[in-house]
Parts: C-alpha cells; sequence; structure tokens
C-alpha cells in the first residue's frame, strides 16, 4: 500500500528553493518527489509558476530520469518549455521524445525562435518536420531558415523576431510602431534600419530614440556601423565581436547583407560558456559527453582518445626498451626516470593550457607569436634549471652519486624546455593547419615530453657512465 504524499500546508515557503551554496533545497526536492508520485498537480504548479526557466530547469535535473515527463505533464500549461534551453540534451531529448508532437508543436509556437530551434535542432528528421508541420506557416519559414543553417553558427543561435523600420522614419513613427506591434519581440535593445531590399542600413538603440524629439529623422541619429555578423560565421566568431565591441545585440545578416536576425547577449553568454566547457573537455581527451548521459555514450566518447594515448605510452615503452642494459645495470635509472617525465609532462600541459586559450580568444596571433614562445622557452629553462638543482641534489643524496645527480639534472633542463617548446609551438602549428588545437595538442605535447624525458635522461645515463 502506497504512503500518502504529505499535506502541503497553503502558507508552505516554495519561494526559495536555493540553499545559500546555490543547490535545491532538500525540502523542495522532496516536495516535488512526493507531489509527482501522488500526481498532485496543484504542487507542481505552486512550486514552479513564479520560476525563472533556469530554476524549473534545475528542478528538472533533481528529478529521477522516469519521472521528468510526468512532472512536464502535471506543471501543464505553467510549464515553461524555454526551461529546456537550460538542461543538458540527454535530459531534454528524454523529455520531447516521451511528449506527443501536438504538445511539442503548441510549446514550440510559444518560445522565441532561438529557443525552438535549440529545442528542435535535436530531434529526429520525421519528428522534426511533423512538429513544424503544426506551426503557423510565417513562424515555420523563419525557423526552418536558422534550422538550415550550419551547426554552431551565428544562423543558429539567432533569434528571428526583431523590429526594422525604414531609416527615412520620423521617431514618432518608429515610436507608433513599436507601440502598435502585435508580433514584436517582447524584450529589445534596439531597432534595426533597413533599405527597401531589406539590406542592413544601421541600428537605433532604444536610450538614442527615447531621448530623440518626434519629429527627428531616424537617418539622422541611427548607427551605420552596426557591427553586422554573418549568418553562416561560427557562434565563437560571433562572441568574439560581442565582447570586442561590448555589445548587447547585434544584427545577423544573409550573404547578401539581408538583416534576417538578431543575436542577443543572453545567446553568447551561453555560447561563451559552451566553447569553454568544450575546450576543456578536449584538453582532456573527453568527447561531446554530459553529465546526463549514461554508461555507455560516457565511455564511448573516451575511448578513442585512450586508445592513441595507449600508442603514445608504447613509443615511451620502446624509447625505455632501447635501454634495457643500461637500467639493469644501474637500478637507480628506473626509480628516477619517471620524475624526469612526469615534470616534463605538467610543465608541457601548463603551456599548452595557456596557449590553446590564447589562440580561441585570439590574445595569441601572427604579431606576438615569437615573442611569446621565446617568452614561453625563458620559463622553461628557468624552472628546468630551479628543478634541476632540487632533484640533482636529492638524488646525489639518496644514492651516494654524485655522477647520477648531475645526470638527471642535466636531463629536467633538456625535457622542461622540450616541454616549454612543444606546449606552445605544437597548438600554434595545429593552428595553422586549420585543426582544432584543444583536440589534437595534448597527445603530441605528452608524447613529446615522455620520450624526450626518456631518451634525454637515460641517454646521458648510459653516456656518462659508459654503460
Amino acid at each position: 500500500m502506497e504512503e500518502p504524499a504529505p499535506e502541503v500546508e497553503e502558507n508552505h515557503d516554495v519561494s526559495g528553493i536555493y540553499t545559500d551554496d546555490g543547490v535545491v533545497r532538500e525540502e523542495i526536492a522532496g516536495l516535488l518527489e512526493a507531489a509527482i508520485d501522488a500526481d498532485d498537480a496543484d504542487i507542481i504548479r505552486r512550486i514552479t509558476r513564479h520560476l525563472h526557466e533556469s530554476e524549473v530547469a534545475d528542478l528538472l535535473e533533481v528529478v529521477d530520469e522516469e519521472k521528468r515527463g510526468h512532472f512536464v505533464e502535471l506543471a501543464g500549461s505553467d510549464f515553461d518549455f524555454a526551461a529546456l534551453t537550460e538542461v543538458d540534451e540527454a535530459i531534454r531529448l528524454g523529455i520531447v521524445d516521451n511528449l506527443p508532437n501536438e504538445k511539442v508543436a503548441e510549446a514550440v509556437r510559444e518560445l522565441d525562435s532561438d529557443d525552438a530551434v535549440f529545442i528542435l535542432e535535436d530531434l529526429e528528421t520525421d519528428d522534426r518536420e511533423e512538429i513544424l508541420s503544426q506551426i503557423p506557416f510565417q513562424e515555420r519559414i523563419r525557423l526552418r531558415r536558422s534550422l538550415d543553417y550550419p551547426e554552431e553558427t551565428a544562423g543558429r543561435r539567432m533569434q528571428t523576431e526583431f523590429i526594422a523600420v525604414p531609416p527615412f522614419w520620423t521617431v514618432g513613427q518608429a515610436i507608433d510602431y513599436v507601440r502598435a506591434g502585435e508580433s514584436l519581440p517582447e524584450r529589445f535593445t534596439e531597432i534595426f534600419t533597413i533599405e527597401p531590399d531589406f539590406k542592413l542600413a544601421g541600428t537605433l538603440p532604444l536610450d538614442t530614440l527615447l531621448r530623440a524629439g518626434r519629429d527627428v529623422s531616424i537617418d539622422t541619429i541611427h548607427e551605420t556601423n552596426a557591427h553586422p555578423i554573418n549568418a553562416e560565421i561560427d557562434q565563437e566568431e560571433a562572441a568574439q565581436v560581442f565582447e570586442q565591441y561590448d555589445l548587447l545585440s547585434a544584427p545577423v545578416v544573409d550573404e547578401n547583407g539581408r538583416l534576417v536576425g538578431v543575436l542577443t547577449i543572453d545567446d553568447v553568454v551561453d555560447v561563451i560558456q559552451e566553447e569553454a566547457a568544450e575546450d576543456i573537455k578536449r584538453l582532456a581527451g573527453v568527447g561531446d559527453e554530459e553529465l546526463s548521459d549514461n554508461v555507455l555514450a560516457i565511455a564511448r566518447s573516451r575511448v578513442s582518445w585512450l586508445g592513441i594515448n595507449l600508442f603514445t605510452a608504447v613509443i615511451a615503452s620502446l624509447i625505455i626498451g632501447l635501454f634495457d642494459a643500461t637500467i639493469e645495470k644501474m637500478v637507480a635509472l628506473a626509480i628516477l626516470m619517471p620524475i624526469v617525465a612526469s615534470m616534463g609532462g605538467n610543465a608541457g600541459t601548463q603551456t599548452m593550457t595557456v596557449a590553446v586559450r590564447a589562440l580561441a580568444t585570439r590574445d595569441l596571433d601572427t604579431y606576438n607569436a615569437r615573442r611569446i614562445v621565446r617568452k614561453e622557452l625563458l620559463v622553461g629553462l628557468l624552472n628546468g634549471v630551479v628543478f634541476a638543482v632540487v632533484i640533482g641534489i636529492v638524488a646525489a643524496v639518496w644514492f651516494s652519486q654524485i655522477a647520477l645527480g648531475v645526470v638527471i639534472a642535466l636531463a629536467m633542463i633538456v625535457n622542461m624546455v622540450f616541454a616549454a617548446a612543444s606546449g606552445i609551438l605544437i597548438p600554434i602549428a595545429l593552428d595553422k593547419m586549420n585543426i582544432d588545437p584543444a583536440i589534437a595538442s595534448g597527445v603530441f605535447v605528452t608524447t613529446v615530453t615522455d620520450v624526450v624525458g626518456f631518451f634525454a635522461f637515460l641517454g646521458l645515463a648510459a653516456w656518462w657512465f659508459g654503460i
């Protein structure tokens, strides 16, 4: 026999859903679970009715996977489908796939076009087409146009709802148009001016519009340097335009310069976070996985890079095998050689991380590359000397052999310099070849530091001691 859900008083506090640490409160999570189990739509709606879409998304992530669809059903019309743009892809697809296409189409009609595209782009083609067929013609055309642009481009991210007026209008005409408009975006910070062929003429910030007299002609106050963004460019490049010019929104144009949409700062912030997370994952050899993915999906995204790492480890082992006789005669070498390789690997990773991020933000370019490479080499040399002295003394005292301390000290300097060189030069070279340095740099840098570290240490030892 099922236990009844706990009764909730009318004055139960569901306004603050987070603890001081930003985690969903346990009592809210418990209340939510109990309401879902009891099919209590009233409690679900009381909890979600006044929440922001991002807060509803956090509640979705707290709910057990098999209950999320039921949570959406119980929330009914109070559920903001924009919340699905704030959760992992696996969660979003899990919810949408369990809803009738008619329900999804109804929800998509209420969303801004950028949010609607975000939800539609991951669906199966048949489901997406069925949903689009149930959307009014004009909205369907706009959504299809955005979906036709490649993934991770400005065209996919843009919002197709915007306000555009002719530049020969007066301020009064523009204000009256905005007030009377029924199908205009709910929030905007600027309006756009367009020519008769729909080519972008300029932008007019709202503060400029509101400060001007009603009889002022717009073409005398609009900004013709509008920093338009081509719909085909990568979303990361679009974000860099926002960063460079401190924009809140920017017009998106097609290849003919015609206005097709607007990119807003809220979407750009998401892009920046996504790109940063993507770079971090790629540096670690992690695929496109998310926390909500299942075990098989996560394992599949990691196995390819682990296989490559295994191959590079075999190469390092072959280098060690060249000096097996040397190691047999001096066991101390086997004890000390991981130190040289490990220090080089860490130093190379530090330099590589800085280089990859600098390339992504365009802080590292043709004009300063030589200076930065030279600086990194000097840093590698300085750190190499410092740690060479330390490990040289330790090795000499540990094994009572000054010569061994000298050998490992020299090997440390060599490897630290090579680590710095590979950490900066490999990402630059990959970038020049139009290969994302975040994807492949780690494998190459690790290989270089391992091979050079082992070869330098064991080679110097074999030469020094004549074994």
